[in-house]
């Protein structure tokens, strides 16, 4: 027997979804367009090319089906390549574009939240080293400046880089991504003009735009030992400290450590953070291996217990982003926003289990006060995943997108998360329709309608109760 129940989450809480301009506008011209060109480089040789056609227009009907969905915020990024298509050349119909993009937010109600970087870069950068040039954060806060002095109006929640650690990996350690370098003191170097970057940037917008919350998007993967030998540990808390924490701590102390490499002082980046954004995709399982020396003989794989999904993507853990909102309220005492969370399923099969799951420990999270303020989805619609391409393996979206025919399906999932979003909450009748076997789990019985307990820190709390629905 389970009870009739909601998970509420707080009043004002923020619910949306999470896009990045490359992925979804079509027609960009930056590096990533470049690699694009390259065979080899992206899944199947494909191309981003029209996208999702946001430039031409089609972001109007996919914000209507945000609205829908009783989203109340959105994420998106703007282009440094067509705002500044040459240094210190400014495109005002760029600008423009973007303005009228978020006033359509506004217009259905929705909180813009901007990214300023979200992977990508204008091949006249790219060109002069990219962010291995100690030029670059002052070029990109020049560029940051232009946008807030043009969309501030209509934009005071700013991301100023999304996920620092993954482009610093995949573009300089793994070579997977542009400009396909495998140089850990380059990637170090990137690394360093990334903070300095993500500091000018914050300290210039707070100049110009005191009352803005300015934060960064960082990607927190769950980690476990691959086994009980006691190296794996070790060398699972080398991933965790470099992967996990050193951006998020060099803001904290002002001072980034890069393992063999020492520390470097990052002038004025202590607490240069409003707010931090969290993204939780996957687990892994990390160990010390002989056969990795170029990777300090660690070697990260996906969970051997989980073979769920592409078999490159890692795990799936959803209630472990409990942990990690645990985790980075220890680390740095800032307000939390879920920034991406997502699963790549084609057929939607694990979508509404995982939707539901994830919800549930954010719920859990905010239950024990932890300053989590808003859930961004990854993502609204199928789009172009960088190197998987448009893989149907990595069709992340609410929405299906038929890319012939640009015509978007909603999955199961998008009515689910329209009524996650419409309640501020989980409830068990909606755990009954989409995902009932986790119904007694999620709302047990008698013994449970009248106490939930929940366990954080090895202890057990008992006076996190859920809230009977309203008829």
């Amino acid at each position: 027997m389970s009870v009739n129940a909601i998970h509420q989450l707080p009043r004002g809480f923020l619910w949306g979804c999470t896009t990045a301009a490359h992925q979804v506008e079509g027609g960009n011209t930056n590096d990533w367009w470049r690699w694009e060109q390259t065979p080899g480089h992206i899944f199947q040789n494909q191309k981003a090319g029209r996208a999702c056609e946001w430039w031409s227009g089609r972001f109007e009907e996919d914000f209507d089906r945000a609205a829908s969905m009783h989203n109340n915020a959105q994420r998106i990024s703007v282009e440094w390549s067509r705002i500044e298509p040459e240094p210190g050349k400014w495109d005002d119909y760029s600008l423009e574009k973007y303005r009228t993009m978020l006033k359509a937010m506004h217009q259905r109600g929705m909180t813009p939240m901007v990214t300023l970087h979200h992977f990508t870069n204008p091949l006249w950068l790219a060109d002069d080293d990219g962010w291995e040039w100690d030029g670059t954060p002052e070029r990109f806060t020049r560029f940051v400046r232009k946008v807030v002095e043009t969309l501030g109006d209509l934009c005071s929640l700013w991301c100023t880089i999304n996920e620092p650690m993954v482009y610093t990996t995949q573009s300089y350690i793994f070579g997977d991504w542009p400009p396909g370098v495998k140089k850990r003191n380059v990637a170090y170097k990137v690394l360093v003009n990334l903070l300095r970057g993500h500091t000018q940037a914050y300290h210039a917008i707070k100049e110009m735009q005191p009352h803005a919350q300015v934060g960064f998007a960082n990607h927190n993967l769950n980690l476990r030992p691959t086994g009980n030998s006691p190296l794996h540990r070790p060398a699972m808390n080398v991933v965790d400290s470099f992967i996990n924490n050193a951006f998020l701590l060099a803001l904290r102390t002002g001072i980034v450590h890069l393992p063999g490499a020492g520390n470097v002082t990052i002038p004025h980046a202590q607490n240069a953070l409003d707010w931090v954004g969290l993204q939780y995709y996957q687990e892994y399982e990390v160990g010390f291996d002989l056969r990795y020396p170029t990777s300090l003989f660690i070697n990260q794989h996906k969970p051997h217990d989980m073979p769920v999904g592409p078999k490159k993507w890692g795990g799936l853990n959803p209630a472990a982003i409990y942990d990690q909102i645990a985790k980075l309220t220890k680390l740095i005492d800032k307000p939390i926003y879920v920034t991406e969370a997502g699963v790549p399923d084609p057929d939607d099969t694990i979508r509404p289990g995982y939707l539901i799951e994830t919800i549930r420990a954010v719920w859990k999270a905010a239950n024990f006060n932890f300053p989590v303020k808003g859930f961004f989805f990854w993502t609204l619609i199928d789009n172009f995943e960088w190197a998987e391409g448009f893989d149907p393996r990595f069709n992340f979206g609410l929405y299906k997108v038929n890319f012939d025919t640009q015509e978007r399906i909603p999955r199961r999932s998008a009515n689910l998360y329209g009524e996650i979003c419409a309640a501020n909450g989980l409830s068990s009748q909606m755990v009954a329709t989409y995902a009932p076997s986790l119904l007694s789990s999620m709302f047990p019985g008698e013994a449970g309608a009248k106490e939930v307990k929940l366990k954080t820190n090895g202890n057990r709390v008992q006076n996190a109760s859920s809230s009977p629905e309203k008829r």
